[in-house]
């Protein structure tokens, strides 16, 4: 059975919902509400809202990208204070939208989406950008040319050549810009991402309880996901759940029954059925 805020965040990205109309900032306040259940959803909205009429009063020109850009610039950097999250990038507040709203630190995907909502609400239409290690935003003038933005480094505009040296800072020079590196992506895409950095910082410190819930949040988005089915089947086995385990597992070998790693997962559940029956 899921829970309360699990089910709130289904109720925003299932499949009937078109991409286009997903509530981002909602859903992003939903994911916070799995780990701050006390979280004031329409608190946070207005606080947003704020920020875009403080944004909006010195634009002399509705629609003029570069003044709307500098304009944001000015209120989230310069008078707020957000920035990126550089000496503990991997603090899980980092990817919760609360915490980026109340501390003002946070990570690229989370600083776009504050910029994004920001942008929506003065009428500058953005669109993530999923470079490999550093999300970004992109706008299109009326003549169809992008203008890239880094939220994570206050809002700077990048150049290709710019992602190139970003790519290198994280990656090493091995890593090149491939022509799909700044593609964009969509809103289930973008909040796909977010949980996906959320539950590799819970596994890579073995909180399997919250990584288990994190992976349900991917699954709400994509419920017949084979890989995260399994990634939930491991997660329950670590936890003890033995019961959970077997049924994704087994949902897994039905998804996938030509899978690579098939024949192991078979092995695996005779191993968890006699365990079970060991209990009996």
């Amino acid at each position: 059975m899921r829970s309360p805020a699990v089910e709130e965040f289904a109720a925003l990205v299932n499949a009937k919902v078109e991409d286009e109309r997903i509530d981002l900032l909602r859903a992003a306040l939903a994911i916070a509400r799995t780990h701050y259940p006390d979280l004031e959803v329409e608190s946070y909205i207005r606080r947003l809202d704020h920020l875009a009429a403080r944004v909006r009063a010195p634009i002399s020109k509705v629609g003029d990208a570069a003044e709307t850009i500098a304009a944001i610039n000015q209120v989230l950097f310069v008078e707020e204070g957000f920035a990126g999250n550089q000496e503990d990038y991997y603090d899980p507040r980092n990817s919760f939208l609360n915490q980026v709203l109340d501390r003002k630190l946070g990570i690229p995907i989370t600083l776009a989406l504050v910029y994004m909502e920001v942008g929506r609400r003065v009428g500058l239409p953005l669109l993530g950008v999923g470079m490999p290690g550093h999300f970004l935003l992109k706008h299109y003038d009326p003549d169809g040319r992008a203008m890239i933005i880094d939220p994570f480094h206050r809002g700077v505009l990048l150049s290709e050549q710019d992602c190139q040296r970003r790519l290198k800072q994280i990656y090493g020079a091995q890593v090149t810009l491939q022509p799909g590196s700044l593609a964009t992506v969509n809103r289930r895409q973008m909040l796909t991402r977010m949980l996906n950095n959320l539950k590799n910082i819970f596994v890579s410190v073995r909180d399997f309880r919250k990584a288990l819930g994190i992976v349900d949040l991917v699954l709400a988005i994509y419920p017949r996901s084979p890989e995260d089915v399994k990634q939930r089947a491991v997660l329950h086995y670590n936890l003890g759940q033995l019961s959970r385990a077997l049924g994704d597992f087994e949902d897994y070998l039905k998804m996938s029954p030509e899978a690579s790693d098939a024949d192991d997962i078979r092995q695996v559940t005779v191993a968890i059925r006699r365990n079970l029956a060991a209990m009996n």
